[in-house]
């Protein structure tokens, strides 16, 4: 008798107790992480979260990693290939190229590793300013814009690293394109 009055106080306390705690200290100090980082536009409609990573195909928008789960979510991860995988080189290889064709007069080498490698989740929303500048020529051709505009919006994007030490500098490709949308929109 004595275990199972443990056991419901346990249940109590550590399934329903403790949660419930935690997620009002959560909401109370950070609401926006809290509530999945989302982002929203001028309508104050939400357009994604900061923290996973979406498709932009349209030449007029800056582009994302590469990743093999479709940004799909609900099934975060990746093939974990060596380097000298067969797929991954022929993969690698093939998204190098596609990216020559976009940006004609640059070489294999100029083209940045996170344009033709997924992140470990698959689900990366950032990309290093090395990829976000590479990308700047191409951007303006299709949108009209200049590239000292695109260069300038991307330095204001860039984020440094965490607590000036973790991490790398990066580029939100959300927040870069958003407002790289309303700087269309304003053109036109």
């Amino acid at each position: 008798m004595k275990f199972i009055r443990l056991a419901i106080v346990m249940i109590l306390l550590f399934g329903l107790g403790y949660p419930v705690v935690m997620t009002g200290i959560a909401q109370a100090l950070f609401p926006h992480q809290a509530n999945g980082s989302i982002i929203y536009n001028d309508k104050k409609q939400a357009v994604g979260s900061e923290l996973i990573g979406q498709l932009f195909q349209d030449p007029k928008y800056f582009h994302g990693r590469i990743s093999s789960i479709h940004y799909d979510a609900a099934a975060s991860g990746t093939p974990n290939y060596a380097p000298s995988n067969k797929e991954m080189i022929q993969r690698t290889e093939k998204a190098a190229e596609e990216w020559l064709k976009k940006n004609p007069g640059k070489t294999k080498e100029e083209v940045p590793l996170d344009l033709i490698t997924n992140s470990g989740s698959g689900l990366d929303p950032h990309i290093s300013p090395a990829a976000a500048f590479f990308q700047v020529p191409s951007v303006a051709k299709a949108t009209g814009l200049s590239e000292e505009q695109l260069n300038n919006l991307v330095k204001k994007h860039i984020e440094g690293r965490v607590l000036g030490i973790f991490g790398e500098p990066r580029v939100n490709v959300l927040k870069l394109n958003m407002e790289l949308q309303k700087m269309i929109q304003g053109k036109s």
